[in-house]
């Protein structure tokens, strides 16, 4: 088999590990559009903040030191105790939870029915302020996440692919983890909005916010439930981003590589995040093999968006979405 053909295999599976983690980054903005309309900018925000959080609760780090610090003229920085991955995920998430009954609370319960654009700036708004709470929380050093998750290569399938090629495919172990979870989580979500009587509830409100309260839907309820298993999505993508890269305030920037898997995938479907994650992660890795040599390189940085431009020229709701026809 050509050298380049088995080269062209490796990164075409290291592209769809990447897919994965696109895609899970991806599932927390149809989570919220679907149960509200809302294009949440601070999904890639709540990542950084939920892994900030739990590594801040991991590592017994005391929260606001920093300014605890300069007002009082102390030298605190960490209680006398760590906590276990599993319980610090746990503690996480129910921060996760306050945080998503507190951003219904404070902001949207106000903006029922508002324009869409409305909805949109104010989640900018909460995007820069977790943003800056976070860093006054937890401070802004690059931190390391160690939940216990297998890193490094896969020897078995380095094992594997040199016995039958003669070349060893080199694939993360976390890779491998977070395309598991991603099927897991796409599993239980798409079950939990077809098949229960809360995910029936969460699309009513999508499409009609008073026409759905006339029925009896709880909209509190509604939003602080959706914005809860967004807050839990953003959670494994950041422990997933974080293990792999550190915790750092760039964290967020994996929100703007989601736009064009939503953009291939469709806004509202939840299977259309992961097929839209993975056909951006094969197609920036293989394009970058195939042509990084003839253009230059660095085309990962832009092949995401101009396939989705492409895709929104002559597809706008992308392959899963739903096509909407408005009659006048």
């Amino acid at each position: 088999m050509p050298d380049q053909l088995i080269f062209a295999m490796e990164v075409t599976l290291n592209g769809l590990m990447a897919g994965v983690l696109y895609a899970l980054v991806a599932l927390g903005f149809v989570l919220i559009y679907k149960a509200s309309g809302i294009f949440n900018y601070a999904q890639g925000v709540m990542a950084l903040f939920a892994a900030l959080t739990l590594v801040g609760i991991m590592e017994g780090q005391v929260p606001f030191s920093h300014l605890i610090n300069a007002i009082f003229g102390t030298d605190l920085h960490h209680f006398n105790w760590s906590v276990p991955a599993l319980g610090a995920i746990l503690l996480t998430m129910a921060v996760m939870v306050f945080l998503a009954w507190a951003v219904n609370k404070i902001i949207f319960r106000h903006l029922v029915n508002q324009e869409p654009i409305i909805l949109f700036m104010a989640t900018i708004g909460l995007a820069y302020f977790m943003e800056g709470f976070g860093d006054m929380m937890w401070g802004s050093d690059i931190k390391k996440l160690d939940v216990g998750l297998p890193q490094g290569l896969n020897s078995m399938i380095d094992e594997t692919t040199y016995g039958l090629l003669g070349y060893g495919f080199f694939i993360d172990n976390l890779d491998l983890v977070a395309t598991v979870i991603a099927i897991l989580l796409v599993s239980v979500l798409v079950m939990f909005s077809q098949y229960t009587k809360q995910g029936r509830a969460m699309r009513a409100v999508a499409d009609d916010h008073q026409a759905a309260l006339s029925v009896g839907v709880s909209l509190n309820f509604i939003w602080v439930m959706v914005w809860s298993l967004a807050g839990f999505v953003a959670l494994v993508a950041g422990i997933m981003w974080g293990t792999k890269s550190g915790v750092q305030f760039s964290l967020s920037l994996i929100a703007l590589k989601a736009l064009p898997v939503l953009m291939l995938g469709g806004f509202t479907s939840i299977p259309g995040a992961i097929v839209g994650g993975l056909i951006i992660g094969v197609g920036e890795k293989l394009f970058e093999f195939l042509m990084g040599p003839i253009v230059g390189g660095a085309t990962e940085n832009w092949f995401a968006y101009v396939l989705a431009l492409i895709f929104l020229v002559f597809r706008p709701q992308g392959l899963f979405g739903e096509k909407i026809i408005e009659r006048v």
